[in-house]
């Protein structure tokens, strides 16, 4: 019997529902949470991402920014607009959508915004503090494959779990959070990638597989273990004549052939990109309600 099929898009919207009483206390207090997405050239990718975090941002109510700067714009320019935002009271949330040009860094780009606005939890503090186990924010792809599992029935607690990737973005993250002592993680994890020898030996005996390493259906069925919980990160175009566009979206799993040997499988699309842009969403609420805090009572 075919493993069942995760439905990213129900629980990110389950998510978004327990966040509405929040948005409501925050709007009474005169607080409308606010997120600001810097976007840097024309990446398709890049670009529609950013249109669907706006979309669901403002299907919660809240505000949301679309800063675009072009492909050849100076370091020292969006340095200063990432400043600007951090000023600007009405902005909670700030993301420097990646990729990025060749004359940015990376690093650069995301140590300049400010911790408290650092709802892609990018920042080297709220990194190391995602690592202690003290997170200001949690990573919202990580938080989301972590949301994903528990809601869906399968806590890790006590499970061998097996990361494929070790991306700043998702593969150590999601390590740091499931190997914590505490509530929904617990678990004995185990990162892979391009260095490992025999990778598969690895996959095969995890309890719960993670793949996050761009590269579309790298998992296949030999590589899984039977009665295994599989979420795919991927999020890779390939080409598809079949269809009007030309091409498709795949996971990193090869999904029509593992399925069948799984307990639970999760697609792509539909598994875990709903529930990244849904953690965003919590992360910058809760951003709103530390600005709130840190302003204390209006005087009388």
């Amino acid at each position: 019997m075919p493993g069942n099929v995760i439905d990213g898009k129900r629980i990110a919207d389950d998510v978004r529902t327990e966040l509405k009483p929040r948005t409501s206390k925050l709007a009474d207090e005169g607080v409308v949470p606010g997120l600001a997405a810097v976007l840097v050239g024309e990446n398709p990718a890049s670009q529609l991402y950013v249109k669907m975090k706006g979309k669901a941002s403002e299907e919660m109510g809240m505000a949301h920014w679309t800063i675009e700067l072009p492909g050849d714009v100076p370091e020292v320019r969006l340095l200063q607009e990432i400043g600007r935002l951090n000023s600007d009271p009405k902005v909670h949330g700030i993301l420097v959508q990646q990729p990025l040009p060749d004359q940015i860094s990376v690093d650069k780009a995301v140590s300049a915004v400010s911790p408290l606005k650092d709802v892609d939890c990018f920042h080297p503090v709220n990194v190391g503090l995602v690592l202690i186990g003290r997170p200001r924010f949690a990573p919202a792809t990580p938080s989301g494959v972590v949301e994903l599992l528990t809601r869906s029935g399968y806590d890790p607690s006590g499970r061998d779990v097996v990361i494929v990737g070790r991306s700043n973005i998702v593969g150590k993250p999601l390590a740091a959070l499931l190997m914590q002592k505490g509530p929904k993680a617990n678990a004995t994890v185990t990162v892979v990638h391009s260095g490992t020898h025999e990778l598969a030996a690895h996959t095969r005996r995890a309890e719960i597989l993670i793949a996050a390493m761009g590269s579309p259906r790298f998992i296949k069925a030999d590589m899984v273990n039977k009665g295994a919980v599989v979420i795919d990160v991927g999020i890779n175009r390939v080409r598809d004549e079949s269809v009007k566009s030309g091409y498709r979206t795949v996971g990193d799993v090869d999904f029509d052939a593992v399925r069948p040997k799984v307990e639970a499988i999760s697609p792509v699309p539909g598994g875990v990109g709903p529930m990244t842009i849904a953690m965003l969403l919590s992360n910058t609420v809760y951003a709103a309600e530390l600005a709130l805090r840190a302003a204390g009572p209006a005087p009388t």
